[in-house]
């Protein structure tokens, strides 16, 4: 207890502010969301929970994290699959996780108007799951759009993924049960979501 008291005497809220915060300017880009997956994760150990062989590393067990982002990159969802499931298995879990997200004005909303997603999305499934719950599917079209360019708003999920990898944390998976190692990316997103508040209330200032 010794020890957590030292932490916790660290912590400092600092000077209240000279005058109250504007609200952050999120109202614009509710409606907007990206889907991303297929970032993978050695695991240390053979076999644990939701792992699989990998088919780029000589198939060795690991996990990939699949989230789904809104416009300005903050993670909304997350799940964690074997390496050997296909993308687009887990779009619908990822959409159906979104919790309800208040906004400026109106009910808060749990889904994206548009939802935006790479080739590894690209199957009618997807797309009727996707129309069943009143979101707009633009989802690259395989042999049609170019795989050099993530396009003007899939790069957004491409650099959420980013961010959590430099996490060394989850960077390679040491736990065999799913749930911790899934924790662990709960934490991370909830920091990436903290670094957004901080920003936003500097900006607001």
């Amino acid at each position: 207890m010794a020890a957590s008291a030292q932490v916790a005497s660290g912590w400092d809220v600092g000077a209240p502010a000279s005058r109250a915060a504007r609200p952050a300017r999120l109202c614009q880009r509710h409606q907007l969301g990206s889907c991303g997956g297929g970032q993978r994760q050695r695991s240390s150990k053979k076999g644990g929970e939701e792992t699989g062989p990998n088919p780029t590393d000589r198939s060795k067990p690991g996990s990939k994290r699949h989230i789904l982002v809104d416009a300005n990159g903050i993670p909304l969802s997350l799940r964690i699959s074997p390496t050997n499931r296909h993308d687009s298995k887990l779009l619908e879990t990822l959409v159906d996780a979104v919790p309800a997200i208040r906004q400026c004005a109106g009910r808060p909303r749990r889904r994206p108007a548009k939802l935006h997603a790479d080739k590894g999305y690209d199957f009618a499934h997807c797309r009727r799951a996707l129309r069943q719950r009143a979101i707009i599917p633009r989802i690259a079209r395989r042999g049609v759009e170019s795989s050099e360019r993530l396009g003007r708003h899939r790069w957004v999920v491409e650099r959420t993924l980013v961010w959590f990898a430099r996490f060394r944390r989850i960077a390679v998976r040491y736990e065999r049960r799913a749930d911790i190692f899934t924790a662990f990316h709960h934490i991370a997103a909830s920091l990436i979501c903290w670094r957004f508040v901080q920003r936003w209330f500097c900006q607001a200032l």
